[in-house]
């Protein structure tokens, strides 16, 4: 088992661990309630944490994870009701059509 990232808040780090479990990488959260005691410890010692369970996945793990991190920024009309989107959504907020191909 390594640890794979600080996380900035549990909701981030459940987030990233379950998109790791859906891509078939099997990854936990660590430190989930540490925040509670945020002050008594040291500020990096009560961040929750992502851990990968399975060692030989740390790679593709952090590769995953650079990924998910950085998604591509884009800017686009929607083609239902003429909103415009950004950021790496591939769905419209507004009326919810899809991004076209």
């Amino acid at each position: 088992m390594k640890r794979l990232i600080h996380a900035p808040n549990i909701a981030i780090a459940a987030l990233w661990a379950d998109m790791l479990t859906q891509a078939g990488i099997e990854a936990v959260v660590q430190r989930f309630y540490a925040s509670g005691i945020a002050g008594e410890i040291p500020p990096d010692q009560a961040q929750p944490e992502v851990w990968v369970l399975d060692d030989a996945e740390f790679d593709r793990a952090t590769a995953l994870l650079h990924e998910l991190r950085h998604l591509p920024q884009r800017r686009w009309l929607c083609r239902g009701c003429g909103e415009a989107v950004e950021g790496p959504f591939e769905q419209c907020w507004n009326c919810g059509a899809m991004r076209p191909g």
